[in-house]
């Protein structure tokens, strides 16, 4: 028999100590730090005599025995973020908020698969199989020939997976990967220990069988997934499902895929038959903008492959504080400041006495650099009360100099925007400066090219002398 050791881990990052502290070293976390006992499972004595197996080493081209690689679901928002559609002996990681619809969406993936003719499991570690049941049945969704247990043990889920033979599942979802436990792991369910070995289990034997797999993840209150950091590097993708509570949208985020492009987006709305699929999310962004407003602009954004047409909104307004106000929803509030910076320090804008609240419209997070010029604008528009002239969109990167930076992907967005009825695209400067203004061969829509921010700024100015 083995000895076993007693190690404290980090229930927040997974760093492993000697002995209890109140606070972790790695993370600076308090009462985050538990105990949990190893047990050792090789005999006294083996020391390194023990030699291991030869591997079987392949060439890197060949062919593979699956006929199709992917498993596409009929939920082209959710085949987007995946890159296609689920792809064989996969696992993917899904995480969010309680209550934002991550087993309502599985629910609804796995049972279109069912029905699609795969062989589908569904194993919840948190609710009754009556539960689940009623939930299909609010989602019309109770005739799929789905195979559904409630079950926390994995020695018992990898027993009835592996007992079919030939007849494994397709696909497999854990509902969720916290509720599980390995009965030969001295911990409680939802440590790092438990999850750790939890996901390493299913995931061999997914890969060994060649099951897409599916985790439910639970968050922390800084949104991100609980437990080590070691099993976002296990699985193959981990999506993140965001939303706002005040919003009836929901977005589906790619952070990482190994089988398809990241920052993907797939935008869904939640209704009372689920999750059901904006094909257009743009126009839906759009759809309660008021034109004419000031401190409105609209930025052509790009999440991963998709452009999306936002509003975003900036209230300037006088401060009575000493130290004047800045609230940010939607976007990072350190570019905030940056812009602010810019536009004070470069252009002669002054805000630092002002508070200022800035909105990205619709509930959606923008995180893209692009979106400086559009802030920009909004800002301007509210400090001076003037609206924006005309259908125009924005978008650019502002530099510590006031510069105004090239982007990615220009003629997409433009695309995009033109496709929506906007008129005229205010974006940086090409590299050569050619055609700077007016009507472009190539753009479906009036493009106006700045150089720097000064430019936007004596926009505006000249709006006011006109008026």
């Amino acid at each position: 028999m083995g000895k076993s050791s007693k190690n404290y881990v980090c229930q927040s990052c997974g760093s492993v100590s000697s002995k209890w502290s109140g606070k972790c070293e790695s993370c600076s976390e308090w009462n985050t730090i538990t105990e949990e006992i190893i047990e050792s499972s090789a005999p006294k004595g083996l020391g390194n005599k023990r030699k291991g197996n030869n591997i079987n080493f392949v060439p890197l081209k060949g062919s593979t025995s699956e006929k199709k690689p992917r498993h596409v679901t009929g939920l082209a928002e959710f085949d987007r973020v995946t890159g296609g559609g689920l792809v064989n002996g996969s696992a993917l990681l899904i995480g969010g908020d309680p209550g934002i619809g991550k087993s309502t969406l599985l629910l609804q993936v796995v049972c279109k698969l069912a029905l699609a003719g795969k062989k589908c499991m569904y194993v919840s570690g948190e609710e009754a199989v009556d539960q689940v049941r009623l939930r299909a049945q609010r989602l019309g969704l109770d005739n799929a020939p789905v195979e559904l247990a409630s079950a926390t043990s994995v020695r018992d889920i990898i027993a009835s997976v592996e007992g079919g033979g030939a007849d494994s599942p397709d696909l497999l979802v854990i509902d969720s990967i916290q509720t599980m436990y390995v009965d030969t792991v001295e911990s409680a369910p939802g440590t790092v220990t438990q999850v750790r070995t939890s996901a390493q289990e299913l995931i061999r034997v997914a890969k060994r069988r060649g099951i897409c797999i599916l985790f439910v993840g639970h968050v922390t209150k800084d949104g991100q997934i609980a437990g080590p950091r070691v099993l976002e590097h296990l699985v193959d993708a981990v999506l993140y499902f965001e939303g706002d509570r005040g919003h009836q949208f929901r977005i589906l985020r790619t952070v990482k895929n190994r089988f398809g492009p990241t920052d993907e987006i797939g935008v869904f709305e939640m209704a009372q038959e689920g999750l059901v699929e904006v094909a257009n999310p743009s126009e839906l962004f759009l759809a309660q903008r008021q034109e004419h407003v000031a401190g409105s602009a609209v930025l052509a954004g790009l999440e991963g492959t998709r452009p999306v047409l936002v509003e975003v909104q900036a209230l300037v307004a006088p401060s009575a504080l000493g130290n004047p106000r800045r609230a940010v929803i939607g976007w990072d509030s350190n570019r905030l400041a940056m812009v602010l910076a810019v536009l004070e320090a470069k252009c002669g804008v002054t805000l630092s006495d002002c508070d200022i609240f800035l909105n990205i419209a619709g509930g959606i997070r923008i995180s893209e650099p692009a979106a400086d010029l559009a802030v920009a604008a909004a800002l301007i528009s509210s400090q001076t009360g003037k609206p924006v002239q005309g259908n125009t969109v924005f978008f650019g990167e502002v530099g510590l100099s006031g510069e105004i930076r090239t982007v990615s992907q220009p003629d997409v967005r433009i695309k995009e925007a033109a496709k929506l009825g906007f008129e005229q695209a205010m974006i940086p400067s090409p590299p050569k400066r050619k055609n700077r203004n007016g009507k472009k061969g190539r753009y479906p829509l009036t493009v106006r090219q700045i150089d720097h921010l000064d430019d936007l700024v004596s926009l505006f100015s000249t709006q006011l002398r006109a008026a």
